[in-house]
């Protein structure tokens, strides 16, 4: 199982080290565009090796593709990361055209690659890829919907002074701070609703905390995050990799389901060797419903900024 991750930053580095720590894959492809940088990145992790117990080969290459070839996963987090004030929106007009350039020298090479798409603004460049790639909705994956659903959890259990491996729930939705839905009314602790033990004011507050832990972090750090990101990506591509059939919330291009066509949006997908292997549907009251359709509008909003 080879794993390329283009974007050896913070966010690729990390990606790398979670994919290689936890032993799945044989090779893990470092690519970047700076000289040196990916090889660096490699060679840095691949000395932790017999420290953390892996015999994943880690390799880096500074622009050639051919490196890539026969990649079964390929994960994009090439791109400028966020600066504090600065929306993930903003960053489109330079992404776009790294992620095309990217997604397509990938295909080239290894023409039955799975997508996995970590720039921002994810949702659109998600729904990028499926435009300009051709590829199968099944093998094109926008990270996002896995990493808000972490911080989701995260402040759940902040508030519930519960450990974390205690609570469960998940984000849908845009990636963005205005875009996500976290749905407090399905999330629990050990199968109880966790409304049984938080106010509504508490929740309500919770949900605000999750949509704004992108932008929180980049304030404190100057930069975006990167340790969660890297470990959401690395629980994808294993379920991917292994055949897990794990249920992940991610983007994935809808075509009728959630009421939403034409468009790459977070809702909860079943992953395993094929990529997407099924987008499962949720019941939602009205006002959930209200909330994606709203965060839908959103993202229609961005991708109109697209030229293909």
């Amino acid at each position: 199982m080879k794993i390329t991750i283009v974007g050896a930053g913070a966010v690729g580095a990390s990606c790398a080290e979670y994919i290689a720590i936890k032993n799945f894959a044989s090779e893990v492809m470092l690519l970047d565009i700076k000289e040196g940088y990916a090889e660096g990145k490699a060679m840095d992790l691949m000395q932790t090796a017999s420290l953390n117990g892996f015999d994943t080969k880690l390799t880096g290459v500074t622009s050639d593709y051919s490196k890539t070839a026969g990649s079964d996963i390929a994960v994009i987090t090439s791109g400028i990361p966020r600066k504090p004030g600065m929306t993930r929106e903003e960053l489109i007009g330079i992404n776009a055209g790294i992620v095309k350039d990217v997604s397509s020298n990938l295909i080239k090479h290894s023409p039955n690659v799975i997508l996995m798409v970590v720039s921002n603004p994810m949702d659109t460049m998600t729904y990028l890829v499926h435009k300009v790639t051709g590829l199968p909705k099944n093998r094109i994956i926008g990270m996002g919907g896995a990493l808000d659903s972490a911080r989701f959890k995260y402040r759940l259990a902040e508030a519930l002074e519960a450990p974390i491996s205690d609570v469960d729930g998940m984000v849908i939705g845009g990636h963005s701070d205005t875009g996500m839905v976290p749905l407090t009314r399905h999330a629990t602790r050990n199968s109880i609703k966790v409304s049984e033990f938080l106010s509504d004011e508490r929740l309500t507050q919770v949900a605000e905390d999750t949509k704004v832990g992108g932008a929180t972090l980049t304030k404190l750090l100057g930069t975006s995050a990167w340790y969660a990101p890297g470990a959401a990506v690395s629980g994808m591509v294993q379920a991917i990799a292994c055949d897990q059939k794990k249920m992940f919330p991610c983007s994935t291009f809808l075509e009728g389901e959630y009421g939403l066509k034409d468009i790459c949006i977070g809702v909860p997908v079943i992953l395993g060797k094929n990529g997407i292997e099924n987008i499962v549907g949720i019941d939602l009251t009205d006002a959930e419903k209200a909330k994606i359709q709203e965060s839908a509008e959103g993202v229609r909003k961005t991708n109109g900024l697209l030229q293909f």
